[in-house]
């Protein structure tokens, strides 16, 4: 019973203002026009008071869901992952001018080689009717004096455990630009004091980037993989504003034939 009583308490509390707002339309009915301008303006403030409220509670339940989104993988696979920037808020949620190799929350790192960086990465979250991620990750860029700027995301243990040679690794991604771009995807994966990295580019101006790696025609020691990684790299991202909607990663065994 005590743990009901909050409950019962905010339904007495809702049914009080209920009746309160109800015998105020009455009482205007009833007064006489010269009573009734201090009413409306009662009226005034609860109406928007209420409408505060209702179009706050629009807005949070159009939002993605934090832990719900669907993430679109192969049916084999045996492995999927939206990495963290994309799935649950990070802290801090933005970085200005960062220093190269600066951290963005567990998993993501960026590189860039600008003496002076005019660069900021910020995590927002997505309120799109059609956004499936709960957040995504903003890039802007003012002058860029460098040769290279890129964002790497960290693959987790769980998805390097069992990685082998038989698998192919699954990038998906949808971004927004203020300006078309050059953007490359790079595999890398750690393994004894080698790493192997597997790049590709995607058409200038594309919004749904995809790619896949077969790691069959990759050299690498199975039994020594010690970790692996994704650089987004972006090419001349002077002036630009990039908006990461989403990503996700997934692996599959391939078919045996």
């Amino acid at each position: 019973m005590p743990a009901r009583r909050p409950s019962i308490l905010k339904g007495i509390a809702h049914n009080r203002t209920l009746r309160h707002v109800q015998g105020l339309g009455e009482r205007i009915a009833e007064q006489d026009i010269s009573s009734i301008r201090p009413l409306r303006g009662q009226a005034r403030d609860i109406l928007r008071a209420a409408e505060r409220a209702y179009t706050a509670a629009e807005a949070r339940l159009a939002l993605p869901l934090i832990g719900g989104a669907p993430i679109d993988a192969p049916v084999q696979s045996d492995w999927t992952h939206r990495p963290e920037l994309w799935s649950s808020p990070v802290r801090p949620a933005g970085i200005a001018a960062p220093r190269n190799r600066a951290r963005l929350g567990a998993e993501a790192t960026i590189h860039h080689d600008c003496r002076l960086s005019e660069i900021t990465f910020r995590q927002l979250r997505n309120h799109r009717p059609e956004d499936i991620a709960p957040f995504g990750v903003v890039l802007e860029v003012l002058r860029f004096e460098g040769s290279f700027l890129s964002l790497a995301i960290d693959i987790p243990q769980d998805g390097l455990s069992g990685l082998q040679k038989r698998h192919i690794v699954r990038f998906a991604a949808h971004l927004d630009y203020e300006n078309p771009i050059e953007i490359f995807a790079r595999l890398n994966i750690k393994h004894g004091p080698n790493t192997e990295q597997l790049v590709r580019d995607f058409p200038v101006g594309d919004n749904d980037l995809a790619t896949e790696w077969d790691l069959a025609f990759v050299e690498m020691n199975e039994k020594r993989i010690e970790a692996a990684w994704i650089d987004l790299i972006f090419g001349g991202p002077a002036l630009n504003r990039i908006d990461i909607r989403d990503m996700t990663l997934s692996r599959r065994p391939r078919a045996d034939f």
